[in-house]
């Protein structure tokens, strides 16, 4: 009997996880784990791949991730360029992952932040750490330091996930909440969806024409709308078209 063939995702975003064949460990240093990012940079470059969270345990690997090419070129390319480092090194032939990667589809924006937040905090699962922070083999670090730098680093899109949140603090918050069920329960921390803020703008032509108000009223109206909707700064600039710094300001007056 054939393999039953994968399910396809509508956004074309994944949580898709690499096991070591027979639970053999994939990594047993940093450079290893180096070589492994620097091949999935490589997979993201030529597939056109988007990688929004990961986390590299002993034996399994984490990615959450929106394909480019096909996603199993992807996986293909990545876990080919990584075995060939793998056995030369440590003096081994044959297969190091699981034939066939595992992968789940990723549809609608609360199971996108609880794969996050379960990504994020395995190693606290599997008891290697207290707290995500203290893990330095997965992208939490980064989302951390976008957050403090309001940008992207590298080569995590952080984006949209910080977009649901207002601050790093809630993002810690919502990540260090303890499930029973992995990555089924998610709190209800989305505030607002693009689509619902665009309903609550249109209720007031202001919005439309916000750039040729006065600049107090400008501030005042996105002040009201930050307050209103519980949107993010970055989704109240990406949503009105204006610069992250507006909002900031007009929240501050």
């Amino acid at each position: 009997m054939g393999r039953r063939p994968r399910e396809r995702s509508e956004t074309g975003i994944y949580h898709v996880i690499l096991k070591g064949l027979d639970g053999r460990s994939l990594f047993y240093d940093g450079e290893d784990r180096d070589v492994f990012m620097d091949k999935l940079r490589r997979t993201r470059e030529i597939g056109g791949m988007e990688l929004y969270a990961y986390c590299l345990m002993d034996n399994h690997v984490h990615l959450l991730v929106r394909e480019g090419e096909e996603l199993g070129v992807s996986m293909k390319r990545l876990t080919v360029g990584y075995v060939q480092f793998h056995n030369k090194k440590y003096g081994r032939t044959g297969h190091l992952f699981l034939n066939r990667y595992h992968s789940e589809v990723v549809e609608d924006e609360r199971y996108l932040l609880a794969v996050t937040r379960y990504i994020h905090r395995n190693p606290v699962k599997a008891h290697l750490v207290s707290d995500p922070a203290e893990y330095p083999y997965s992208s939490y670090k980064n989302y951390r330091i976008a957050f403090d730098t309001g940008g992207a680093y590298a080569g995590v899109n952080t984006q949209l996930v910080c977009d649901y949140f207002k601050t790093f603090q809630d993002f810690e918050q919502f990540t260090r909440t303890e499930t029973d069920d992995g990555c089924l329960e998610v709190v209800e921390i989305i505030k607002c969806t693009d689509q619902q803020l665009r309903a609550i703008l249109s209720r007031d032509g202001r919005y439309a024409v916000l750039l040729t108000l006065p600049a107090d009223e400008r501030y005042e109206l996105i002040a009201a709308a930050y307050s209103e909707s519980g949107a993010s700064i970055r989704q109240l600039s990406r949503v009105l078209g204006i610069a992250k710094h507006m909002v900031e300001r007009a929240l501050k007056n």
